[in-house]
Parts: structure tokens; sequence; C-alpha cells
């Protein structure tokens, strides 16, 4: 089993059934002792960034729900640590940052949506929690990458990465969502 840390992917396994992370991939922040927590990366909200945030108005960024933790709360990970700052995960992918920075980027045109994504909400377990679930196997783990972080077509990361690891997990993609069903 592999030892959860910042940077990686967390597949749900195709059988998941809880519809907060059914068929998801989720970018992991954090992982201490007391605790996990990431982001969605392929769950639209049914809002984009300009219904959420007045001044932004009419901004057509896509908005993911990044979890069932705090859907009050409004997040970002991003490819411009220059201009925003942040905590990088991996190479060229920054959580959080100056939000009245990207506030301005965006109002400016200086920044645009294929370097952020934005999240309502997180995801996150308790103590031990996220160890218990992959020992039960219910996500399946590799290393972020870039490419996948800020995919175009936010609705396919699933079956990207899965597709990615190649052998097995190519055939996953292919399987119904409830096999009793099939």
């Amino acid at each position: 089993m592999t030892v959860p840390e910042p940077g990686q992917f967390l597949i749900s396994d195709p059988f998941l059934k809880d519809p907060n992370f059914q068929r998801t991939v989720i970018l992991l922040c954090d992982h201490e002792v007391e605790g996990s927590f990431g982001f969605v990366l392929n769950k639209l909200h049914n809002q984009v960034l300009g219904d959420l945030i007045e001044l932004l108005e009419g901004c057509n960024f896509p908005v993911c729900i990044g979890g069932p933790v705090q859907k009050d709360s409004l997040h970002f990970i991003h490819r411009k640590p220059d201009l925003l700052g942040g905590t990088e995960l991996i190479d060229g992918i920054f959580w959080g940052g100056d939000f009245e920075m990207v506030l301005s980027l965006i109002l400016s045109k200086e920044l645009n949506e294929a370097d952020i994504r934005f999240f309502i909400g997180y995801s996150g377990w308790g103590s031990g929690q996220l160890a218990e679930e992959l020992a039960e196997k219910t996500w399946i783990t590799r290393n972020a990458t870039r490419r996948l972080a800020f995919y175009k077509n936010i609705n396919e990361i699933w079956k990207e990465a899965l597709y990615d690891l190649g052998g097995e997990y190519q055939q996953m993609i292919n399987y119904p969502k409830d096999p009793q069903l099939n």
C-alpha cells in the first residue's frame, strides 16, 4: 500500500458508491497524523466563478466541487507561483496563494482558466481514515501530473487518470457504475 502524501492523486475505485466520490480524482494537498485533505478535480459545480464572486461577474472560469466539507469555502490550485505564491504540491502545481492578486489578474485578463482551478469545499479525512480507506482499496494512488490537474475536459479526468496507468486500470474505465445492472 502506498503511503499517502501531498501531490498524489486518489482515484476512486470504479464501484465506489458514495455520491461525493463516485468516479472522482482527488489531488491530495496535505497528509498529517491528524488528517488529510484534497480537492476533487472532476466534479463540476453548477455555477461558474462569476456567479460566486460579484466582482468577477461575467467570468466563466469553471468551479469544481472540491468535496463535501465546508461547502461555503473557495480554494484554488494554480501554475503561477511567481504571481500568486502558494504551497508547491509537485513541480508546477501550487495550492493557495494571494487571492487578491488572483482577482486582480483575472480582471486584467492576465490569468486564464488554463492556469488556475477553483473549488467549492474540500475533501477531508480524520486521523487514520485515509489509510483505512486505502487498505480497503477504495482509492488507487498515483503521482499527480500537471496535465491531469489542469485537464481541459474536466469530466474525463477519472478515465484519463486510469488510462495512463495502463494494464488492468485501462479496463476499469469501461466498468459499469453498478455491476448488478449489467
